[in-house]
């Protein structure tokens, strides 16, 4: 490569550099607005057009010989020139005016959407007037600020139940510390029953923990979950065996158990379907009976808990699976338990891309029906 080739590629590179560099000062420090670019555009499309208009009025003259002098044409390109001038001034100003018209529904939404805050989601856009692109946007926007606020909501009451539900027994494993330190040192009695009361208390908040780390890690996809395909009715019949060694005041028992095959995790089913036996065994008077039936239809499995308990109003029905919540207002956390399982066993059931439908009417019983697919 000789040096004049040299040279030129040199120009070429540097040319290219200038080109790039101004770019990116235009992309980084020259910020239009939505105004400005469609004043610009429709300017530039008169411009273009008032050019080729000129351009043809000088054409037609020169082609009729209207034209007597250069000096006549002169005035006469002059006049045109400031006529066009005058025109495209007045176009601007008149473009800009009903740009902004057009886009002051944009300059109410971003006023609107400044007032939102974590602590005014209250707030929406207005959605009146005609249907249009902004109308639309504005109800996405809003629908959007219905979610999120439902979201902050569920989690300010979680926080606000999960610090009740600990502080009970904080306070209790508290109480005993100070019985201990005043009484513990020298009286067995005391000493036994205060270490009792604390490690009951500490497993109660052990499970509870435990319990709202398992929904936290569902609600970040990252439990584990171990599908393999297992014989269900083995599991009932297991279930069925082990609630029945554990509570000797039911009858616990299956009426309808196939002998069939799904595709899950067998421990985590089994967790949804002890928390539905428990709640029945807790809901259902002593000498009640329990069952626990499954069968297949179409492509679902259905596994059938059924009880004849004291039923679950229905204004409740709507709440059971809330995180906290309790039917029974008036039992203790002994046999109430935290208000969790239920949440829990949705959780594990939606896992599975099933469904839980509950039947219950007051004093006569409940009938929870699961059903998953095959």
């Amino acid at each position: 490569m000789n040096s004049k080739e040299k040279l030129i590629e040199n120009l070429k590179s540097y040319k290219d550099k200038i080109i790039k560099d101004t770019k990116d000062f235009i992309d980084n420090n020259i910020r239009f607005s939505i105004k400005s670019k469609l004043t610009l555009s429709y300017l530039f499309m008169f411009t273009i057009i008032s050019i080729i208009f000129v351009y043809l009025l000088i054409f037609l003259f020169l082609k009729t010989n209207t034209i007597n002098s250069y000096e006549s044409f002169f005035y006469m390109l002059m006049f045109i020139l400031i006529f066009k001038g005058f025109e495209v001034f007045i176009n601007t100003i008149l473009i800009y005016k009903i740009s902004k018209r057009a886009l002051k529904p944009v300059d109410n939404m971003i006023n609107e959407v400044n007032e939102i805050s974590i602590n005014n989601l209250e707030k929406r856009l207005d959605v009146s007037g005609t249907n249009n692109e902004f109308k639309d946007l504005a109800k996405t926007f809003n629908q959007m600020l219905d979610d999120i606020n439902i979201s902050v909501q569920n989690q300010k009451r979680f926080v606000s139940d999960a610090s009740h539900e600990l502080r009970t027994p904080i306070s209790v494993i508290q109480g005993y510390v100070n019985l201990l330190d005043r009484w513990g040192k020298d009286d067995k009695e005391v000493l036994d029953e205060g270490i009792q009361a604390i490690k009951d208390e500490s497993e109660s908040m052990k499970r509870l923990i435990e319990s709202l780390l398992f929904l936290a890690r569902g609600e970040n996809n990252k439990n584990i979950v171990q599908k393999e395909n297992f014989n269900l009715k083995y599991l009932i019949d297991e279930i069925v065996k082990e609630s029945s060694m554990i509570d000797k005041n039911h009858t616990i028992k299956t009426d309808k158990n196939e002998d069939l095959k799904i595709f899950g995790d067998k421990n985590l089913i089994k967790e949804a379907i002890r928390i539905f036996v428990d709640n029945s065994i807790k809901y259902t008077d002593g000498g009640g009976t329990i069952k626990i039936n499954s069968y297949t239809g179409e492509s679902n499995v259905y596994i059938v808990i059924e009880d004849n308990g004291i039923g679950i109003s229905k204004e409740d029905l709507e709440k059971i699976f809330d995180r906290f919540y309790r039917v029974d207002k008036s039992r203790s956390r002994e046999s109430g338990g935290f208000g969790l399982g239920l949440s829990i066993a949705k959780y594990i059931i939606d896992t599975h891309d099933g469904e839980i439908k509950i039947y219950s009417k007051l004093n006569e019983g409940t009938i929870v029906s699961i059903m998953l697919p095959i």
